[in-house]
């Protein structure tokens, strides 16, 4: 009964870490084909070649990779929470939830990357 409860838990909590990575994504994929048109072989290498500014429709405002940041570092102290307490279960109250102890402790190491490699990216020279 208690792994099937944690079972649910953990669906829920993939579910809605899912969803809340995918928002942002989905957003900029309707927003880039709209946006996309044909172009030619030689206007394309004159954009190359030209100036190295991001052009507008593939420009991120601060604000929103503030935002896009923010999220990925509420679900980064959730995951981490997660598997503390996953972690406090399995030594002080002997349970057995190792499996999903060591799932969550993947999936953060994963986003803390991610996250830490976005946040270069982005802002490294400040």
């Amino acid at each position: 009964m208690m792994l099937n409860r944690l079972r649910g838990f953990l669906y829920l909590i993939a579910i809605l870490l899912s969803t809340t990575g995918l928002a942002p994504v989905a957003q900029a994929d309707a927003m880039s084909s709209a946006n996309t048109a044909v172009q030619s072989p030689e206007s394309i290498m004159q954009e190359f070649a030209g100036d190295t500014e991001v052009s507008d429709a593939r420009k991120i405002e601060t604000e929103r990779k503030h935002q896009i940041l923010f999220l990925m570092g509420i679900s980064l102290l959730v995951l981490l929470f997660l598997t503390g307490t996953m972690g406090i279960a399995m030594v002080a109250f002997d349970k057995d939830v190792f499996v999903p102890h060591m799932i969550l402790a993947g999936l953060s190491l994963t986003l803390a990357s991610v996250h830490a490699a976005t946040s270069i990216a982005w802002f490294w020279p400040y």
